[in-house]
């Protein structure tokens, strides 16, 4: 059977042959032995509705065998046998373009090149799934190469409920990911109810089908690292030679060095598994690799004489990269972490002193033990960041659940007044006010063509949209807007591209729709191929997180989740080819609430219809309710955009004069 013939069979008629897992993959750890007996009866059970009955005897044995592996049941033997990657659109069986695009985004999502553990369909963040199994993503690509105009697909958590009759301006898949009730989430209960084969974690753009490789993520960071040395520096000095210390090269912090190189810095990125240490040098998004401590010391002094620019992975614990540059006196401008701390007891984050090895047996074996020196060792390191920051380094908590965890585990990084943290999160400090509240965020899009020409033509359509409304562009947003023109400008030479011909570009939303409706335009007069737009969910509306994407909302709102629920059910009706909505991503199950969006630009008029409407809303959504927290910045975009848009009209703050609450007696 040939690809396509492959992908319209779902399910096999035929039972195929057991497979043995690659020796050489990157695996996804071992997750807990969390269910009762009973309980992995009922996964098994679960497993097994997938399949015939003729079938059963044999794959009980083998998805039992699987859950006590692996701790959860993935169906291997199920994975497809042609190449998982991001083929040209044409190249899809499908009755609508919209699902044939749908089909190019996940097999992005599962291209080995792309995905940190393919093999348990795990994208990034080492729990960020597509789907939950092998026989989800096969069902799930059978609907799409069936799906019509007026049909849409509802996944639950990776599982394809279904095809329904819908309408041709609506979705054409509906995603929901990890939605618990309240009480039930909490990292144990995914532990549980992932095993049972019921919910899953998607993260942000893993289930979401929108993730497109550290690309996705290093504007953001390249933005981040950019001001926060402009916040230490003095004006005009350059990085050339200053540290930017960090830890993580999985999926999204793997963005951090090639960031780094872009900064004009020092980076020094550590990571405790070899594979993906290695897999990033091998991609060249980090230039150097290092497993000694005296090795990398001596290099980093030698980069700092020559004020370098150059990125340095340390495979190993950063812990101990902390504690051996104080000794070594080794200042550090900038640090941070992105480990992934919204997984600390299954592999998002590794003790030191233990190897990697031994620290997989205690997470599947000794999970108590495992959590102990997790907590002993996030304490640490919260002592060697301190005595850093006490030299001058400026640190910055990067979303992904430090300090979060280390004040759980009892380390010294709460304020004096005992509710804050004594650092402040990245979002707080630079994304909030300087983008977010202004409506720049992380616009993405995908040439289904496959071809690189094609990106090459929308670097340029986009760089010539925004240099155009910069020359009309207000003070409060010039920098934003440079930043934004330089980086779309270098990003072919900083060869960020990895798996689909992917780009993305912070903008706002002016610049959002026009340059969108400028690649519809391209694909209408035949320039290009069609387009797939997208965002990362950690953008001005999509998110409700509040130690991240609102951690810079201060009118108490913060802990609740209308702004991300309304952006998903807005952008649904407003024309996105597909939405999503999720528990978790970035900074941990029950900690954040997500929606995102996909949508196919197929240069027609109702696709430039669909364009205006949706995006428009989808970032002032975000700025609305900034303003209504008193955010002076998105106070300032809202009534610049209710100026430009007529019909829209929001509720704006009065604010009240600090001295009457003051003379307040309660």
């Amino acid at each position: 059977m040939n690809f396509q013939e492959q992908i319209k069979q779902g399910i096999p008629s035929k039972l195929p042959p057991a497979k043995p897992y690659p020796e050489d993959a990157n695996r996804a750890p071992k997750r807990k032995d969390i269910l009762s007996a009973d309980e992995k009866q009922l996964a098994i059970r679960n497993a097994l509705r997938y399949f015939p009955k003729e079938w059963h005897q044999e794959l009980a044995q083998e998805f039992a065998q699987e859950l006590k592996d692996f701790g959860r049941i993935y169906m291997y033997r199920f994975k497809p046998n042609y190449e998982l990657k991001a083929r040209s659109i044409s190249d899809y069986p499908a009755k609508c373009q919209q699902a044939a695009a749908i089909m190019l985004m996940i097999d992005n999502n599962l291209d080995p090149a792309v995905a940190q553990h393919p093999e348990e369909l795990i994208t990034y963040g080492g729990n960020g799934a597509v789907f939950q199994n092998w026989a989800q993503y096969l069902l799930a690509m059978k609907y799409l190469s069936e799906m019509e105009e007026d049909q849409t697909l509802h996944m639950y958590s990776g599982h394809p409920m279904g095809l329904f009759p819908s309408s041709k301006e609506a979705p054409r898949v509906v995603v929901t990911n990890g939605m618990m009730i309240p009480n039930y989430s909490k990292p144990d209960d995914w532990e549980k109810f992932n095993a049972l084969g019921v919910t899953q974690y998607g993260q942000m753009t893993a289930g979401s089908f929108m993730y497109i490789g550290p690309q996705g993520i290093v504007h953001g960071t390249t933005i981040t690292v950019m001001n926060a040395f402009r916040k230490v520096l003095n004006k005009g000095e350059s990085p050339k030679g200053k540290i930017f210390l960090t830890a993580g090269l999985g999926g999204m912090s793997g963005a951090q060095p090639k960031a780094g190189n872009i900064a004009n810095c020092i980076t020094v990125c550590a990571e405790v598994n070899p594979k993906a240490a290695t897999k990033r040098h091998q991609q060249g998004w980090v230039d150097e690799l290092i497993d000694n401590m005296d090795a990398l010391i001596a290099r980093v002094k030698e980069a700092q004489a020559n004020e370098e620019v150059v990125s340095i992975a340390y495979i190993g614990n950063v812990v101990d990269v902390w504690e051996h540059f104080y000794e070594q006196d080794i200042f550090v401008h900038l640090g941070s972490d992105q480990t992934s701390l919204h997984n600390p007891w299954s592999g998002g984050y590794y003790p030191v002193d233990i190897s990697y090895e031994e620290s997989n047996r205690l997470i599947r074996e000794e999970p108590d033990v495992f959590k102990e020196k997790v907590q002993a060792t996030l304490k640490r390191h919260a002592d060697a960041v301190n005595k850093h920051t006490a030299k001058g380094t400026y640190f910055f908590d990067y979303g992904n659940a430090f300090l979060l965890e280390a004040s759980r585990a009892g380390g010294d990084v709460m304020a004096e007044n005992g509710i804050d943290f004594k650092y402040p999160s990245y979002v707080q400090d630079i994304l909030g006010p300087m983008c977010f509240d202004y409506g720049f965020g992380p616009f993405r899009w995908v040439c289904t063509s496959g071809n690189s020409d094609d990106l090459d033509k929308t670097d340029a359509i986009a760089a010539d949209v925004l240099n155009k409304i910069m020359a009309e562009s207000p003070e409060e947003i010039q920098q934003q807007m440079q930043d934004n023109i330089t980086w779309i400008k270098d990003a072919k030479q900083n060869k960020l591209v990895v798996g689909s011909q992917a780009r993305i570009l912070y903008a706002d939303a002016q610049g959002r729709a026009q340059i969108a409706k400028e690649f519809n335009d391209a694909i209408a007069r035949g320039e290009i191929g069609p387009v797939v737009l997208g965002r990362d969910h950690h953008d001005v509306s999509g998110t409700d997180s509040p130690f991240r994407e609102t951690s810079n909302i201060y009118d108490g709102s913060r802990f609740t989740a209308d702004m991300a629920i309304h952006n998903v059910i807005g952008d649904s009706f407003r024309g996105a080819t597909w939405v999503s909505i999720h528990n978790g991503g970035g900074v941990g199950w029950g900690e954040v609430i997500n929606g995102g969006f996909g949508m196919l630009l197929d240069g027609t008029p109702e696709a430039e219809g669909r364009l205006k409407s949706m995006l428009l809303f989808d970032v002032n959504n975000g700025i609305a309710r900034r303003s209504w927290a008193r955010n002076e910045e998105a106070d300032f975009a809202i009534k610049r955009e209710m100026a430009r848009t007529p019909k829209l009209k929001v509720t704006l703050a009065n604010n009240v004069d600090d001295e009457i609450l003051n003379n307040l007696s309660f």
